[in-house]
């Protein structure tokens, strides 16, 4: 992998070696809860996880499944608030995109999140559906990024 950004960051496979940093780096899992904890110990061990990293250590992390209807899905991209605006969340949606294995990519976000709403849209997403039920009043959002055949 090892895809650079501009902002002297890359991108690459995380393993279980990293799983801490990324529990300390994400804001759920960092305030005390032990399910997003073990989540993201469980996402390094099998190899879903990728991180976005600098010469200061780890700077964000996202997540491809195959668990969505036999199609990749990213369930998580966190960028540490230092981070953002960067470039990180991009570079990591790409390094996604690219490690992918299916023709459809797939995430979703809280209708509220419009920050990650304009990170999908700028990345090339579309708006593939809603949701209701999932978080009470707060739908969410499917966005879609197909892949050209082969890639």
């Amino acid at each position: 992998m090892g895809d650079r950004g501009t902002g002297g960051f890359a991108v690459r496979a995380a393993c279980g070696a990293d799983a801490e940093a990324l529990v300390a780096l994400d804001p759920v899992a960092s305030g005390g809860d032990g399910e997003r904890g073990e989540h993201i110990r469980g996402w390094c061990a099998r190899g879903s996880a990728l991180i976005a990293e600098d010469a200061s250590g780890p700077l964000g992390y996202c997540v491809v499944e195959y668990t969505f209807f036999g199609q990749g899905f990213v369930p998580m991209v966190t960028v540490a608030p230092d981070a953002r605006g960067r470039g990180v969340g991009r570079l990591l949606l790409e390094a996604a995109a690219g490690s992918c294995t299916t023709p459809k990519l797939f995430t979703s976000t809280n209708l509220s999140n419009q920050p990650m709403q304009r990170l999908l849209r700028r990345a090339g997403w579309s708006p593939a559906g809603l949701v209701h039920g999932l978080d009470e009043g707060d739908p969410e959002v499917f966005y879609l990024l197909e892949r050209p055949a082969g890639g």
